[in-house]
């Protein structure tokens, strides 16, 4: 019986590894029509909400051969800022620090802290200030960047910045409770992201 387990761990580790990543499984249709027929039955007076899955294109199957460009979707919780944008290179603010995706990157999934996303598309940069969220990299070359909160960095104010700087950081001095101190945290968190951001 014990010798004969080591053949029987191996073919169910063989059986596993044949199994299809999730990337690889057919592209479908995000199916959102039970929420909304759900929604139209409780609430017919109100229109339902969008998710982001609507503002999101089916994820094309994964190629056989890396392909020359990076697919790249920037959702947020109510628009789509990019949507299937074709570039060469991405520069996420992961937690664990700046990521750079590349096409045929490896599967993953980041967790983003506040800071500015690169997208580069030749010699052109566009950066965006990003507060938080996660990035899914696939392995068939798309990048889907789920943001809670972005916006161009071009469209950033500094003066307002350091405003903002100097009242979290006051805040965060005379904060008296647990709760008062993760939020004025947060904001000096944010505000000295979007500060070194822009003077850097």
């Amino acid at each position: 019986m014990l010798r004969q387990a080591p053949r029987f761990l191996l073919s169910r580790a063989s059986m596993r590894w044949r199994r299809p990543f999730s990337t690889d499984l057919p592209a479908e249709t995000p199916a959102d029509s039970k929420f909304v027929d759900t929604w139209k039955k409780s609430i017919p007076n109100i229109e339902p909400p969008k998710t982001p899955s609507a503002f999101m294109t089916p994820r094309p199957p994964t190629p056989s051969t890396i392909p020359s460009k990076l697919t790249v979707n920037l959702v947020l919780p109510y628009d789509s800022l990019l949507s299937a944008k074709e570039v060469d290179m991405v520069i996420v603010p992961a937690t664990t620090g700046q990521m750079g995706v590349l096409p045929g990157h490896v599967s993953t999934i980041a967790e983003l802290k506040p800071g500015v996303l690169s997208v580069h598309e030749g010699n052109e940069v566009k950066k965006y200030f990003l507060s938080s969220g996660f990035a899914f990299i696939h392995a068939n070359s798309v990048a889907d960047i789920m943001a809670v909160e972005a916006t161009p960095l071009d469209q950033v104010d500094p003066s307002l910045v350091q405003k903002g700087l100097a009242e979290f950081t006051q805040k965060l001095n005379s904060a008296s409770t647990d709760v008062e101190k993760a939020e004025a945290q947060i904001g000096v968190d944010v505000h000295s992201a979007l500060n070194a951001a822009l003077t850097g």
